[in-house]
C-alpha cells in the first residue's frame, strides 16, 4: 500500500530477498549468513579470505554449491597443508566475522592483526576521482534501484577501471561477494580500492585489507573503531559527506 493523495492505494511494491546461507568447510560447518541470493561461491570465497582461511584460490581444494531446492549450502575443502596452517583458525569458527560481545575494542584489533597485515601503498587519486568512482557504483545498482533495500560495492583497479561489482541486503556480504569474485579470477593483484554504499565498519576494513585494497570510500562516516584499524593497516577511509565534499579520515596522503 502507498499513502497517495491522502488515501491509501494499492501497488505492487518489489522486495529484496532475504534467505540463510550456511558455509562448510572441511565437512563442518563454519558460519551462517543471512544474505541475498545470487553468487553463493564467491561469497563463501570472500568470506573465507576475509577469515584468514585462504589467501589464494588455490588454497582450496574443491568448493561448490548445492543447487538442490531449499538447500543453501556452500562446501569447501582446503588442500592439506593449507589446513596445517590454519588449524587454529578453524577451532575458532567465526572469530572475525562476528561482531563481539564483551571484548574491547583494543583486544578486538589484535585478534584482528593475528590475520591481517598492513596494506603496501601504491595507489594514487584525485579527490575529484572520489566522485566518478561514485558515479560508476550507482550506475550499476539495478537492484537498489529496484527495491530500495540493497548495498552495494565495487572493486575498481589501480587505473580506477571497475573489475567487480555486487549487491545485497548486507553491507558484509555484498563486499564478501564483490572480493571473491576477484579473488576466484585470481586477479586480486590488480585491486586497488572499493566503493560502498554503506557506512565503514571495522569488518568492512578487515575484509577489505585480507585482499589488498588501499582505499575505502564509503557513502557514510566510518566508526571511530574503523579508522583506528583503517590507520594501522595503512589504509585510506573516506566518505562523501554533505554537498558532496570529501572526508578523509586516515591515509590522505593517497590523494594527490
Amino acid at each position: 500500500m502507498a499513502f497517495e493523495d491522502n488515501a491509501f492505494k494499492a501497488k505492487d511494491q518489489e522486495l529484496i530477498l532475504e534467505e540463510p546461507l550456511s558455509m562448510r568447510i572441511d565437512g563442518k560447518p563454519y558460519a551462517v549468513v543471512m544474505r541475498t541470493p545470487g553468487d553463493e561461491i564467491n561469497h563463501a570465497a570472500g568470506f573465507f579470505l576475509s577469515e584468514g582461511l585462504v589467501n589464494q584460490r588455490d588454497d582450496f581444494a574443491t568448493i561448490g554449491y548445492c543447487t538442490e531446492e531449499g538447500v543453501n549450502v556452500v562446501t569447501a575443502t582446503l588442500r592439506p597443508e593449507r589446513k596445517r596452517v590454519v588449524k587454529d583458525l578453524l577451532e575458532r569458527r567465526g572469530f572475525v566475522s562476528q561482531t563481539s560481545c564483551g571484548i574491547c575494542g583494543k583486544e578486538l584489533v589484535k585478534d584482528i592483526f593475528q590475520i591481517v597485515k598492513p596494506v603496501t601503498k601504491h595507489l594514487k587519486m584525485s579527490i575529484a576521482d572520489v566522485g566518478s568512482c561514485f558515479a560508476k557504483l550507482v550506475d550499476q545498482q539495478s537492484l537498489y534501484k529496484t527495491t530500495r533495500g540493497a548495498h552495494a560495492a565495487m572493486i575498481l583497479d589501480t587505473r580506477l577501471n571497475p573489475i567487480s561489482f555486487a549487491e545485497d541486503v548486507g553491507r558484509h556480504n555484498a563486499l564478501d561477494k564483490a572480493i571473491g569474485r576477484v579473488f576466484m579470477e585470481k586477479r586480486l593483484h590488480e585491486s586497488g580500492l572499493v566503493v560502498m554504499s554503506s557506512r565503514i565498519s571495522y569488518e568492512l576494513v578487515q575484509k577489505a585489507a585480507r585482499a589488498g585494497l588501499e582505499i575505502i570510500v564509503a557513502l557514510s562516516r566510518p566508526t571511530a573503531l574503523a579508522v583506528e584499524l583503517g590507520s594501522r593497516l595503512n589504509m585510506t577511509l573516506a566518505c562523501i559527506d554533505t554537498n558532496d565534499a570529501v572526508m578523509v579520515f586516515c591515509g590522505k596522503d593517497r590523494f594527490q
